[in-house]
């Protein structure tokens, strides 16, 4: 295996020597580094983004993936909203974010009464200053399919027009102007 020297500035030492705890092997460690700057910067060059998405229920947990926003909308009705976003995705797979996020149940007024509300008073209430909020917890999900034709059954008919359309657009288009 051929070695290569790499000079480390005295303000960059600190930093090589926690990676070096950190990895074990240093060696590994830049490598891995290089190996996802490499990617990322080949990605950014070919104009997709790092996009980053919360999923799971409440809060959840964070997932990222090299895209490109292709087409995004969302739809309610009497229980809540779904928001969906659509990205190519740097394979070429398209990536399905739903996020849904159900209306508020509730509001509990100062003296205890429980006001249950429906389509828009679900999001307004009554406004007076001593209530508690209840909102039930939504779930976001992360769907990766092959074809358009997966995707099809996944969000509303409008947004899959609109997929339809991006889908062969290039990531980026240079303009020479």
């Amino acid at each position: 295996m051929p070695n290569k020297t790499i000079y480390v500035s005295d303000d960059d030492l600190a930093l090589y020597k926690r990676a070096q705890e950190l990895a074990g092997n240093l060696s590994q460690a830049i490598s891995t580094a290089l190996r996802r700057y490499v990617e990322m910067e080949e990605g950014r060059l070919e104009g997709f983004d790092e996009i980053t998405v919360r999923v799971g229920r409440g809060t959840g947990r964070k997932q990222r993936f090299s895209g490109v926003l292709l087409a995004e909308g969302g739809r309610s009705n009497k229980n809540g909203y779904e928001a969906f976003k659509v990205y190519r995705s740097r394979t070429g797979k398209f990536v399905l974010h739903a996020d849904r996020r159900n209306q508020f149940n509730s509001i509990q007024t100062a003296d205890g009464e429980e006001l249950n509300y429906t389509g828009w008073r679900s999001w307004i209430g009554s406004f007076s200053s001593n209530q508690t909020w209840s909102m039930a917890q939504g779930e976001a999900t992360l769907h990766v399919v092959d074809t358009l034709e997966e995707l099809r059954d996944l969000i509303p008919e409008e947004l899959y027009a609109l997929v339809e359309e991006a889908a062969d657009q290039p990531a980026v288009e240079d303009l020479d102007i």
